[in-house]
């Protein structure tokens, strides 16, 4: 009887795995298997709401694989030399994993490496559609820019999308452990799992996308994205079946999981991205631990970023374009140092993923991909624009809630109680018009 390791890392699933699929085509038997490596936690990523997360998916991939006929093996500690005490346990001839890019994720592979040679099989196209490397310009090893990487990425054939086993034939008596999680949380986190994701993806109406991704009161982008951070969710299958379904919200939907693996295939060939400008500026960023802390709390005095800062702490989640506007802030208003924003982001969200995290604070920056590294978004106008009415200002700040439409933006007219704006409206269109001065051709 023949045994492989499933090793379970950003790909909590059954449908479309290929690291799962691989696993059982190599062998009569399967441990899948998740470990719990105290080195996520040493470096800073083990946040409370992603373990909280991290707890429903693993309950719920434990679920659907004991359906299956298997059931899911939990480990602590270092992960190769969990998996090399496995197969020694269960004689498991073959290990599969799926390929990261982040500087954890290669060591892993690296340890693996090590102690299992050519028994162990990475496979790439299973956290992203494209694997990074994949495409590249003449001469280099990645893409610094979006737009032509798009081109390539549309033209770059994908994967098959795999169904998800009826049976997976496990060895009894395997021990396993449990993950024990405590706060403190955000009070309204998502359900994690399979399960979840694949109902949120149903309910989703990806056809208004293209109109409403941006609108931040109406709230209907996908919120899928803690769900493809852990691989509850196939970055292929989702691709496979928005194209599928065509139109402007499908491609506008695809566009951003093209994003999404742009970011990877630049952490991929720059792994010092993740804390290093991608693209130095020299800037000399301003320090200020008073004004830093207010945009943490969401007091700055600009609704409609302290509304995007009050989500983030309450559902771990942040709207996209809150996102966006919330980084510019911090690194162009303010002009505080990105990694300060990208650490208390990382802290909190659910979807805190090093590559998107990092470069997307690198693009708001000017020190990442950007062709416009004085690009600056100024909050009044953004908030005229994506809030026009103050619903989502209402929803988050509900001290303004008594002042009406558009005005509850501008509280310092109608609400003397709100704080002060800790940058004086007028000072920060002095920063827009100098910025664009810079930026001009």
């Amino acid at each position: 009887m023949t045994v492989s390791i499933a090793l379970f890392t950003q790909d909590l699933r059954l449908h479309d795995n290929p690291v799962l699929h691989a696993a059982r085509a190599a062998a009569d038997q399967v441990v899948p298997l998740f470990v719990l490596d105290p080195a996520v936690e040493a470096a800073g990523f083990a946040a409370p709401n992603r373990l909280a997360f991290l707890a429903d998916c693993l309950a719920d991939l434990d679920a659907s694989l004991r359906r299956t006929g298997s059931r899911l093996i939990v480990r602590r500690g270092p992960t190769a030399e969990q998996t090399a005490g496995l197969a020694a346990e269960t004689g498991a001839g073959t290990v599969h994993v799926a390929a990261g890019v982040s500087g954890y994720a290669r060591r892993r592979e690296a340890a693996l490496l090590a102690l299992f040679g050519d028994r162990l099989h990475v496979h790439d196209a299973s956290v992203t559609v494209v694997p990074p490397g994949r495409v590249a310009p003449a001469g280099r090893d990645h893409y610094a820019v979006f737009t032509p990487y798009h081109r390539a990425w549309q033209q770059t054939p994908h994967r098959t999308v795999l169904g998800a086993p009826r049976v997976i034939r496990t060895p009894d008596g395997i021990g396993s452990e449990n993950l024990a999680v405590s706060g403190p949380f955000s009070p309204s986190l998502p359900r994690g799992g399979e399960t979840a994701a694949r109902e949120r993806w149903r309910r989703w109406d990806v056809d208004a996308y293209a109109d409403v991704h941006d609108d931040l009161a109406a709230d209907d982008t996908s919120r899928l994205s803690p769900y493809l951070h852990f691989g509850c969710l196939s970055a292929t299958e989702l691709t496979a079946r928005a194209l599928q379904r065509g139109g402007p919200g499908a491609e506008a939907f695809v566009r951003q999981l093209a994003w999404r693996d742009f970011h990877h295939q630049v952490l991929a060939a720059r792994p010092d991205a993740a804390h290093r400008d991608y693209r130095t500026r020299e800037d000399r960023w301003h320090r200020d631990e008073h004004e830093a802390q207010a945009w943490r709390e969401g007091r700055t005095g600009y609704p409609i970023v302290d509304a995007g800062m009050r989500q983030l702490a309450e559902e771990g989640w942040m709207h996209n374009r809150a996102r966006l506007l919330t980084a510019s802030f911090l690194a162009k208003s303010l002009y505080l140092d990105w990694r300060i924003g990208a650490a208390h982001f990382l802290s909190l969200l659910v979807d805190g993923d090093v590559a998107n995290n990092q470069l997307n604070w690198q693009w708001v920056a000017g020190t990442g991909t950007d062709t416009r590294p004085n690009r600056v978004l100024n909050p009044l106008r953004q908030a005229d624009r994506y809030d026009p009415d103050g619903a989502y200002v209402r929803r988050w700040v509900p001290e303004l809630a008594h002042l009406p439409g558009p005005a509850v933006h501008r509280p310092w007219m109608l609400a003397p109680e709100y704080p002060d704006p800790i940058i004086a409206p007028d000072a920060l269109m002095v920063r827009m018009r100098a910025a664009r001065e810079l930026d001009a051709p």
